[in-house]
C-alpha cells in the first residue's frame, strides 16, 4: 500500500551493513538526545565504531543527516501497512498519530537538511510523495467506510496535523490532546 521515500545506497557486505545500521541508529538517538549539532565523533562512539568507519559510510555530515531522515520517512511509510489491518478509522487515526510523532521529533533534522537542500528538492519531493502514498489510501478507505467526513482531502488533513505538530512550546501531551480534538472534527458529519 505505501510508497517508500528515496533511499541512500546501503552497503552490500553483512559486516558493512551492520555498521551502517548501527551508525543510523546511533545518529538517530544522538540527534534525538542532543540535536543535530551532535558531533560525528559522538555518533561513532555510540555506534561502537571508529570515526573512519563513519566516514566510509557517510563521507559528509549531510549524507548522514539525509540517511537518518530517509530512514525515518521509510519507517513512517511502512507503519501505514502495519495499521492497514485495523478498521478504517482506527488505521487512519493511528497513522496520523504516528505522523505527528514523526513531525515533532524530526523538525530539527529537517531544518538542518534545509541548509543543504531546497524545500522543492528531489529529496523533499520524494518524501512528500511517500507520505501521500502511505497515508492517502488510509483516508480514502475511512471516507469510503463513512468514518470520516467526505468534504476533505489528504492535503487538508496533512496541513492540519502538521500545524499541530509544529505548535511552539507545546508539550507532547498537549499536542496529542489537540490532535485528538482535531481528529474528532475530522469525523464530524461523517456518514457513520
Amino acid at each position: 500500500m505505501s510508497t517508500t521515500a528515496p533511499t541512500p545506497s546501503r552497503p552490500k557486505r553483512a559486516d558493512a551493513l551492520r555498521n551502517y545500521e548501527r551508525l543510523i541508529a546511533a545518529a538517530h538517538d544522538a540527534f534525538a538526545d542532543g540535536g543535530t549539532a551532535t558531533s560525528l565523533e559522538e555518533i561513532a562512539r555510540r555506534a561502537g565504531v571508529g570515526i573512519g568507519t563513519l566516514y566510509r559510510n557517510f563521507p559528509s555530515r549531510q549524507e548522514l543527516l539525509e540517511a537518518v531522515y530517509l530512514e525515518e520517512v521509510e519507517s513512517l511509510c511502512r507503519s501505514a501497512d502495519d495499521f492497514a489491518a485495523l478498521p478504517p478509522w482506527e488505521a487512519l487515526s493511528a497513522w496520523l498519530h504516528r505522523f505527528v510523532a514523526y513531525m515533532v521529533t524530526k523538525q530539527a533534522l529537517a531544518q538542518e537538511l534545509l541548509a543543504y537542500f531546497d524545500r522543492d528538492s528531489d529529496l523533499f519531493k520524494g518524501c512528500r510523495r511517500a507520505f501521500y502514498g502511505a497515508g492517502e489510501p488510509l483516508l480514502l478507505r475511512a471516507q469510503e467506510a463513512g468514518a470520516v467526513r467526505g468534504d476533505t482531502d489528504f492535503d487538508e488533513v496533512i496541513q492540519m496535523v502538521a500545524g499541530i505538530a509544529k505548535m511552539p512550546g507545546a508539550s507532547t501531551e498537549q499536542i496529542e490532546r489537540i490532535l485528538d480534538m482535531a481528529l474528532d472534527g475530522l469525523r464530524y458529519g461523517a456518514a457513520a
